[in-house]
């Protein structure tokens, strides 16, 4: 180890040691994510300054700093099947209603797919605002590797379908889906969930005991659930610092020039689609900045993590404890849009591509017969995307190949792809607590104390709201 590297990482930990003292002196929750998530940006920065944009010894720095990003994901991950199913059995115990049930997945699955929709009209605007076509591009021999790579996994994109979609969601065996094993394992939990839940429901009245044993069973294993996520939240400040200096210092300021008008168009379609979850907030009667301020930590994790699914814990604490979303209708959202009609993943990224595309084999993307299928796909296609990172690739693929455009030409934006999947994944997540939000005040389920309340409540702390 490298005098270099060991003073890299002594700077890496000097930050960590602040973070924890802000812990240690009870600073807000919010200020210690966007503290971590600057003093990310800060030191990766740094590393390129000092040392050269690819330079070795920013790799092995990031080796380092990867065993506390990626490790904080890995424990995020590692309690999200837990808390789904603890979360939803204990909260169909208590509706006592299979009638409810079926209006909170009916909302919430159509606002992901409506808003999904919104998404991909957004990006083919943004793409035509700013000129953007596929015509032209050198391809380095990263970018071919990656079209190789993308043209290898057309079959298994082609053979998706949407009966094939609705059937993979049932779980034929649960305890695999409980591993994570495949890209619907998180639906497949929830529907397990579900049955679980309406079959202890059944016995209620004929076997009461049973029913109040396994009720208490429920409430004690969601108390111990909620206490470890409590604790790995508590990492949230160190994962988001880590994660952001890897992005920044591994970073080439000059593959992103290569294709700026490609990244101001993405970010530019995000932030207008995150201007429409505003607005649908706006239109139920909520407050857009105040709901801004309260998902902030969990929009700046999926940030800089890019994974949606390993969101779900912090996003249902969010929904919970800052929103006054009903913890059912928060699981079913963050669950469902780990998975279902992704805004960013799903809508605008497909669209942009296939839009670019579509002038390389002499199609003109702008005809009502090139959108309208276009938009159809994207539909369909939105429905069973993995919130982890290669969902938008996947998606991509089944919109390419359905509309029988070049799927390797999409290999040539793999420079600035960690880039815009940053952005992606964060309207990713801000759409699946948008639903929830929308559903639960629609069914006018939404403690308005809570949601109007200023006070930051920490989503790491012990003391939450019941």
């Amino acid at each position: 180890m490298s005098l270099l590297l060991i003073l890299n990482l002594t700077v890496a930990l000097a930050i960590c040691f602040l973070l924890y003292r802000m812990q240690a002196a009870h600073a807000s929750f919010t200020t210690r994510v966007f503290t971590g998530m600057g003093l990310g940006v800060l030191l990766g920065a740094a590393f390129q300054l000092v040392y050269g944009a690819g330079a070795p010894l920013i790799a092995d720095t990031n080796a380092y700093l990867d065993i506390l990003g990626t490790g904080y994901v890995s424990l995020l991950k590692m309690i999200i099947m837990p808390l789904i199913m603890v979360s939803i059995i204990s909260a169909i115990l208590k509706l006592r209603d299979a009638s409810s049930l079926g209006k909170i997945s009916a909302l919430t699955i159509g606002i992901l797919i409506a808003t999904t929709l919104v998404a991909a009209c957004i990006g083919i605007a943004m793409a035509k605002l700013f000129g953007l076509s596929a015509v032209g591009l050198t391809a380095s021999a990263a970018e071919v590797a990656r079209g190789e790579y993308m043209q290898g996994n057309l079959a298994t994109a082609q053979g998706v379908s949407l009966p094939s979609m609705i059937l993979s969601f049932i779980p034929a065996n649960p305890f695999l889906d409980m591993t994570g094993a495949r890209k619907t394992s998180t639906i497949a939990v929830v529907i397990f969930s579900i049955f679980i839940g309406i079959s202890a429901t059944g016995i209620a009245s004929k076997m009461p005991d049973i029913f109040d044993s396994f009720s208490n069973f429920i409430k004690v294993a969601h108390a111990i659930v909620m206490r470890m996520v409590t604790l790995v939240l508590r990492l949230t400040p160190f994962g988001v610092f880590a994660l952001m200096a890897m992005v920044v210092g591994g970073s080439k300021p000059d593959d992103i020039a290569k294709l700026i008008s490609f990244v101001a168009a993405s970010y530019s379609a995000l932030l207008l689609m995150f201007c429409v979850h505003l607005l649908l907030i706006s239109a139920v009667g909520l407050n857009p900045l105040r709901f801004v301020k309260k998902i902030f930590p969990v929009l700046a994790f999926a940030f800089s993590s890019r994974t949606s699914a390993g969101a779900i814990p912090m996003s249902v604490q969010t929904q919970t404890t800052r929103l006054g979303t009903p913890e059912g209708i928060a699981n079913f959202a963050a669950s469902f849009g780990s998975t279902i009609g992704q805004n960013g993943c799903a809508g605008i990224y497909p669209a942009m591509l296939a839009v670019m595309i579509a002038p390389t084999v002499g199609i003109d993307p702008w005809t009502v017969s090139f959108i309208v299928p276009l938009l159809a796909i994207i539909a369909v296609g939105s429905v069973g995307v993995a919130g982890v990172g290669g969902g938008a690739t996947f998606a991509a693929l089944i919109v390419l190949s359905s509309l029988d455009l070049p799927v390797a030409l999409a290999g040539l934006l793999i420079s600035i792809e960690p880039l815009i999947d940053m952005g992606r994944t964060a309207l990713n997540v801000s759409g699946s607590i948008t639903a929830g939000t929308i559903t639960s005040r629609v069914l006018g389920q939404t403690d308005s104390a809570v949601f109007n309340s200023d006070a930051d409540v920490n989503l790491d702390s012990d003391e939450q709201p019941a």
